[in-house]
């Protein structure tokens, strides 16, 4: 298990190199996490994570994270969940904190991020997505799903931005950015 760095090591890492570091990291899951599997499973804590070869939507984010700056967010989201509870969404009848699936759900990862004033406006224009952004969107059955901005554009409209993320099939890299209604643009810095 790697060791988590400490807020002062992140603040050397955190350099306008940032987001090519952290889309990198998730597109080297691509062919590596071919499933989607949301099943609840125990996980060590901290640095816990399911099988490499499958997840959730969350999971691309929360290895990249790791990946790209060995920043663990099961801890960190866990750590402000355990300070500040009545914050986040209590949509699955929680009383108390989870380590094995707090970090893992995709309404407390933007409320985190939004308290670590990472969020700016969702938009219409493409050009306001930079690589290595966070975007919540809402699918049909009216599931919540968040992806990296890539670094890579559409072939059928150059400004947009592909995401990479894990919607059914495994982590890929798809044009799917306005297909899904956002809900959350986040711009996470690890700081």
């Amino acid at each position: 298990m790697a060791k988590i760095a400490t807020p002062e090591a992140m603040a050397k890492i955190a350099t306008p190199e940032w987001p090519g570091r952290l889309v990198n990291a998730a597109r080297e899951q691509i062919g590596v996490t071919t499933l989607y599997d949301p099943t609840y499973v125990r996980l060590a804590y901290p640095g816990g994570d399911v099988a490499q070869d499958r997840g959730v939507c969350t999971d691309v984010v929360i290895r990249a994270y790791r990946r790209a700056f060995r920043l663990d967010l099961q801890k960190l989201v866990h750590e402000d969940m355990a300070a500040n509870f009545a914050a986040y969404p209590k949509a699955w009848g929680m009383k108390s904190t989870d380590t094995n699936i707090d970090h893992r759900r995709v309404p407390n990862l933007a409320v985190f991020l939004a308290r670590r004033g990472a969020a700016v406006p969702v938009s219409d224009d493409p050009a306001d997505y930079q690589p290595g952004d966070l975007v919540t969107q809402i699918l049909p059955g009216n599931l919540t799903h968040i992806a990296i901005v890539s670094s890579n554009r559409s072939t059928e409209a150059p400004e947009r931005p592909l995401v990479i993320h894990n919607i059914g099939q495994g982590a890929r890299e798809e044009d799917t950015l306005y297909v899904f209604r956002r809900t959350g643009h986040f711009r996470f810095a690890p700081t």
